[in-house]
């Protein structure tokens, strides 16, 4: 793993604007770095990244079940006890789910350690899938990168083919926070996704899906969602003023509602509990949990925090780093810390997609800071053989 510089293509930034990647540059700062990229062998992808992701998931798969039966778990989880049910129904009833990504530590040298499941609302995946692809064999083209040149990178063929796994409803709907430029940018690109597939999508804010006599959900013209793809986390679905009508139709959004139970970083103490000292797993307590104690260098992160915040870096009992925010009422998780990599660029976190079941893809953020934010840039990558 090496962080290169290459330059830049020219005109990027309107091939950005013209397929809606108009967050490239996001409150006056760069988002996406073209004249940069991280270099890894074939062997690192193939035997540290996609093999040891493919695990991951399938260890987190495992799990959901245990989880969803356990009051104490859910407990744990901070799953608000009233729509419990809807969460273990999810499960039980195999409602289908799309992604998920995984963030990684990895220095080049011993095994990824995971720091945390992005398994519900996850971005940056057109960023991964479409655009540092282009980066690639624009790169190529220019003779800048060798003709061999590679990425690990089949999200888009991924999610085209997990999409055409759902049955075909009237409409897809897609739902988002539709002011924000970067979520309806990663909606409108899952969306076309889903048309290449065969389904007829169509947009909506998440704040207009109303509701009808029946309870059941609807958009603005009154038509009943029977499929909806949410850019809009259920932790805040479950407190939210409809989540009453949930059990009615909750059975109607990706991800589903079990989901829920894999992007709470509750997940980690429970995975090193079930699976002690495996090399992908970094040692991660429940704040309760007497094993907490144990760690003189850890992370410690809310169950539902996002984009870093409320996350603190302590290392040998001093605070090392912290980011503010508006979470950590839920409760906390311990998790050892381990460092990123680090060069001129700051320190970077490898997000590891999985589409369906499959380990598929990888997509870097680096950021000056330790605890991986909103802002942190967006670097492609590519494999050198």
């Amino acid at each position: 793993m090496k962080r290169i510089t290459y330059p830049e293509r020219q005109g990027w930034r309107d091939k950005a604007r013209e397929v809606g990647f108009g967050f490239h540059e996001m409150y006056g700062e760069p988002y996406w770095l073209d004249d940069v990229a991280y270099a890894f062998t074939l062997q690192e992808i193939e035997e540290q990244i996609e093999a040891p992701s493919q695990e991951l998931h399938e260890m987190c798969m495992d799990l959901v079940g245990d989880i969803v039966s356990s009051e104490e778990a859910l407990d744990q989880l901070a799953i608000p006890e009233e729509l419990r049910d809807l969460v273990r129904d999810s499960w039980e009833r195999e409602d289908r789910h799309l992604y998920g990504r995984f963030d990684l530590a990895y220095d080049g040298a011993g095994p990824v350690k995971l720091l945390e499941y992005n398994a519900d609302t996850p971005t940056s995946i057109f960023e991964t899938a479409y655009f540092q692809y282009n980066w690639l064999i624009d790169q190529i083209e220019a003779g800048v990168l060798p003709a061999d040149a590679d990425q690990f990178n089949s999200v888009q063929e991924s999610l085209i083919e997990a999409f055409g796994q759902f049955s075909k409803a009237p409409i897809f709907h897609f739902a988002a926070k539709t002011d924000n430029e970067e979520d309806r940018g990663t909606t409108v690109y899952l969306m076309d996704c889903a048309v290449q597939a065969g389904h007829r999508v169509e947009l909506i804010d998440i704040g207009d899906i109303g509701v009808d006599a029946l309870g059941r959900f609807t958009d603005l013209e009154d038509r009943v969602i029977d499929r909806c793809f949410k850019l809009y986390p259920w932790e805040f679905m479950l407190r939210e003023n409809f989540a009453p009508y949930l059990p009615r139709s909750g059975h109607a959004f990706v991800e589903p509602a079990w989901k829920a139970v894999l992007s709470n970083k509750g997940l980690l103490p429970l995975l090193w509990k079930r699976y002690p000292d495996h090399p992908n797993l970094l040692p991660s307590f429940f704040t309760d949990d007497p094993g907490a104690s144990s760690l003189s260098s850890y992370v410690q992160k809310p169950l539902l925090s996002r984009e870093g915040e409320n996350v603190s870096i302590f290392t040998n009992g001093k605070e090392l780093a912290a980011a503010p925010g508006d979470y950590g009422a839920e409760g906390f998780v311990i998790q050892e810390y381990t460092p990123l990599f680090e060069s001129e660029g700051g320190f970077a976190v490898l997000g590891s997609w999985i589409v369906g079941d499959r380990a598929c893809g990888l997509g870097i953020r680096e950021d000056r800071s330790r605890i991986t934010a909103n802002l942190s840039r967006f670097v492609p990558h590519v494999s050198l053989g």
